[in-house]
């Protein structure tokens, strides 16, 4: 045929012919079919047929006319896009294009042993997926096409998709010629995701650029809800590292998507496919299994091997033969373009009250005044500056996209397309953000942070906010360990371009009090809990979790996993829970299982609740979250550390818990640390050094208990400092006897972050890593670096 292509003939040489879509698709085809990814078969119409096409109508003329219309008058966009798509939808085929689409229709049709195959016509432009420059969503595509007259109509629509508004405005800003821009179109076989589900993959974290996570998004149904942002669909990340290892399952995030509607089939009145909603039990259920994740996961390893480059791919699942398939794939053109060694920093100076929250895309902080518009039909009313306000956004939004400060809308992933032009753009976006548009007002002054990890908000009223510069090339290496304090698992992969080797503290009751929410006694006890509100409560948190238990388990773990695998295969301190009773006792449920205490800080906390009757089974949850994390998601440079070990005694019958469930020292290279933050640690070190493999030093409560002051007393904050002289006779007598004994310790505490003095101190004391906020490492890791230096 001379302006037909199967896609087995075709490689990624020739997006000329059939652009960067059909292109991609023929390259997999050929070249990964045998590593076992399976992408439905189908065939493309070549440039060629597209310039007969406008050839065989006379329209270059014509068009050539209008264009020249629209220079000369920018305003007149919509009028005269109208007029050009016009032209080339009310056009004819020429006859030889004709019969050749409608033979190669009946082959595959005959392919798949069908009379007539349900096929996706997809437009592919020769301008298009380029490295930079992805033209997402500028073309239509046609879902669920049946029957030869269906399918020249549909070829019509996507030769005039070429034209429509938000395709020339993209063009014009890319430098891109209207006229020299060919179309081919794509005709595939439909998966019958319809009947299952079907999203988008990412090869690489799309908002912190972090290489070893790929990113998949799930929604039931065709996968054009989640592409356009109209449904807000699970996500899953898996740590691309470990996917070799056959005995291991490195998922390390499963969020539950609201998935409000899927897209199906529909026949009559012109429609080919329709939006129902879904069900209780689908919003409520992940779309795909763990295995299906990893397989996905494992493929898009392959395809991103093949090019060299991270990836956006489109995948969709066969509701019945249970296969998934591999539709689309495209470079990634956004993370994969940042400058390595640079990152800016956002942090607010001050945290206001959240109106709301959403998935946070990009990770500035912008401020200004909300406009809410709910069509784009009236996008003209948009103010330069605003923040804009809306349900969803499609491709038509693209020219009032540019001239907002931040974006903020109801629906979507980070797949939608507001996500993926607001990063193209650099503009911050809050997207699944669920009711802004009712809750927030016209002109009302709003903040959008997306500078705090994986979740965003809007705060009401404008903040202040510091923004820098990072630059991580160049800096000097230090004998001294620097390591990270992380506390949250969303914010994590914003610091991997840290020099840092490791996670020197992650506190185990950050994620139970943020991701978890609930007392793991009232878990195990439900649901014969005294409070019929926690009851209720925890029924609705945990749907979908027959085992409440499972639910804290399975949330610890995957915690711990995002923190760590951010840092591997350096270690990644784990502090075991040290809530105090009052805290344990906000949590819901808790209530019930907490004693009163009047200083709940020396009181049941740390290690003396582990081995207790009162919280060992719930100590033997968070035992079984580490043990996941190791042995099963099989990160196991996860290593734990003891809190407020107040007596050797005391460590014995913690390690006898910790033996019992599953996680003997050295067994597995598993590392014990304790806390060295009470004066017994300090003066029983040599005995301590002998049950434990490091100390990590809490300068925190050392200092408190050292001095004998509250350090939550403002009437006593002007005596609370690290840096007095006893808390550091302290630090230099436990340095020097743990290293006698061959134990290394390393500090957590705030000191060094907040002091670079001190930073210095211990270095001089010959500590053997240093823990920061990661806002601080720059910083205190020159003046190390300078001090290192002058040492030698």
């Amino acid at each position: 045929m001379k302006y037909i292509r199967w896609f087995e003939t075709l490689r990624r040489e020739d997006v000329a012919t059939v652009g960067g879509k059909n292109s991609s698709l023929g390259e997999m085809i050929h070249h990964l079919a045998s590593k076992g990814i399976r992408v439905p078969n189908g065939f493309a119409t070549t440039a060629d047929a597209f310039r007969a096409y406008i050839e065989h109508n006379n329209l270059m003329e014509p068009l050539r006319a209008k264009f020249a219309e629209l220079d000369a008058d920018p305003k007149s966009l919509a009028r005269v896009g109208r007029a050009i798509r016009g032209l080339v939808l009310n056009a004819g085929f020429p006859a030889d294009i004709a019969v050749e689409l409608r033979q190669a229709y009946r082959d595959l049709s005959r392919m798949y042993s069908m009379d007539e195959a349900d096929v996706a016509v997809r437009s592919s432009a020769t301008a298009e997926d380029l490295p930079d420059a992805s033209f997402a969503g500028q073309q239509e595509t046609i879902l669920n096409v049946v029957g030869e007259e269906e399918l020249l109509v549909a070829c019509r629509q996507c030769f005039a998709s070429l034209f429509t508004d938000r395709a020339i405005v993209y063009r014009a800003s890319q430098g891109f010629d209207h006229l020299e821009t060919a179309l081919s179109i794509g005709v595939q076989k439909m998966v019958r995701s319809d009947l299952a589900g079907s999203g988008v993959i990412f090869s690489i974290d799309t908002e912190s650029g972090f290489r070893d996570a790929t990113v998949i998004t799930a929604a039931w149904g065709i996968g054009e809800n989640v592409v356009q942002g109209a449904v807000t669909p699970d996500e899953y990340r898996v740590f691309k590292p470990l996917l070799d290892k056959p005995d291991v399952r490195p998922i390390i995030q499963k969020d539950l998507g609201s998935k409000e509607m899927k897209m199906v089939y529909a026949r009559g009145a012109s429609q080919t496919i329709k939006n129902m909603e879904c069900t209780r039990a689908e919003k409520n259920s992940y779309v795909l299994t763990d295995d299906e994740i990893l397989q996905m996961a494992r493929w898009t390893v392959t395809i991103e091997k093949h090019y060299g480059c991270p990836m956006d791919i489109e995948w969709a699942k066969d509701g019945q033969s249970g296969g998934l398939f591999i539709v689309q794939a495209r470079p990634e053109t956004v993370q994969s373009r940042r400058a390595e060694g640079i990152f800016k920093s956002y942090s607010l100076k001050v945290r206001g009250t959240a109106l709301l929250e959403g998935i946070a895309i990009g990770d500035a902080v912008a401020t200004g005044n909300a406009k809410v518009i709910r069509s784009a039909k009236d996008i003209d009313q948009f103010e330069d500056g605003c923040i804009l306000i809306t349900e969803i956004t499609d491709p038509d939004w693209v020219p009032v996209m540019k001239r907002a400060s931040a974006i903020v809308t109801d629906q979507g992933g980070r797949t939608s397309h507001a996500a993926i032009v607001s990063r193209e753009l650099g503009i911050p976006a809050l997207v699944g953000a669920k009711n802004a548009t009712h809750l927030l007002k016209d002109g009302q002054p709003v903040t959008v942070s997306c500078s705090e990890g994986n979740v965003g908000y809007v705060y009401d009223g404008i903040l202040e906010y510091e923004e820098k510069d990072i630059r991580v090339d160049d800096l000097p290496e230090t004998k001294t360990v620097i390591k990270l304090n992380v506390a949250s698992p969303a914010a994590a992969m914003r610091w991997w371009r840290l020099p840092s080797k490791g996670v020197g503290l992650a506190r185990m009751e950050f994620i139970i009090n943020n991701l978890i929410k609930i007392h793991p006694m009232a878990l195990l006890n439900w649901p014969h809990l005294e409070d019929r509100e926690a009851i209720a409560t925890i029924a609705e948190l945990t749907d979908g979790y027959p085992d409440k238990a499972e639910y804290f388990v399975d949330r610890l773990a995957l915690g711990i996993a995002q923190i760590a695998a951010v840092q591997y295969p350096h270690s990644t301190l784990v502090r075991m829970s040290d809530f105090k009773t009052n805290e344990y006792a906000d949590l819901i449920g808790g209530r019930q299982f907490e004693p009163h205490e009047e200083n709940p800080m020396l009181g049941f906390r740390g290690a003396s609740r582990y081995y207790s009757d009162e919280y060992r089974e719930g100590f033997a949850l968070e035992c079984r979250a580490i043990r996941r994390v190791r042995e099963e998601i099989g990160l196991d440079n996860v290593w734990i550390m003891i809190p407020f070990c107040r007596t050797l005694e005391e460590a014995d019958r913690v390690h006898a818990e910790l033996e019992k469930h599953g996680l003997k020292r050295g067994e597995r290279g598993l590392k014990v640390y304790v806390m060295c933050e009470l004066p017994s640690n300090i003066f029983l070190a040599e005995q301590f050094a002998d049950r434990f493999d490091g100390f990590s030093i809490g300068s925190n409560d050392l200092t408190q208990l050292t001095l004998g002051v509250d350090r939550d007393s403002s009437k006593l904050s002007y005596l609370f400092d690290e840096r007095n002289d006893a808390v550091k006779a302290a630090i230099q007598m436990v340095i020097k006897t743990a290293h006698a004994k061959g134990c290394e310790v390393g500090i957590c505490g705030q000191g060094p972050s907040d002091y670079p003095d001190f930073a210095e101190f211990l270095v001089e004391a010959g500590i053997d890593s240093i823990s920061l906020n990661p806002d601080s490492v720059i910083e205190v890791l020159g003046r190390i670096a300078a001090l290192e230096r002058t040492r030698n």
